[in-house]
């Protein structure tokens, strides 16, 4: 089990490395408005808490890959 979360948290780790890269070279966060009013949040806890989301979504993504990996009779198996 643990070599599973494994497979699912560091890949998702490395990718939300790169995405926040990736989005924060293009966005301010203090250009960034919420419901029409701007964020009253520092950049760092954007830059933050855009990680974490980044990162729940992608480990979301790969644990769903992982999923439908498996094969049929380990899916259906009763875990009693």
């Amino acid at each position: 089990m643990k070599q599973k979360m494994m497979w699912i948290a560091w890949p998702s780790f490395l990718m939300a490395g790169v995405l926040e890269l990736l989005v924060f070279a293009l966005v301010d966060p203090q250009d960034m408005n919420w419901f029409g009013q701007p964020f009253e949040i520092s950049r760092q806890a954007v830059y933050t808490l855009g990680f974490f989301v980044f990162w729940f979504v992608i480990s979301v993504g790969s644990a769903l890959t992982l999923f439908l990996s498996l094969p049929a009779n380990e899916v259906n198996r009763s875990p009693l």
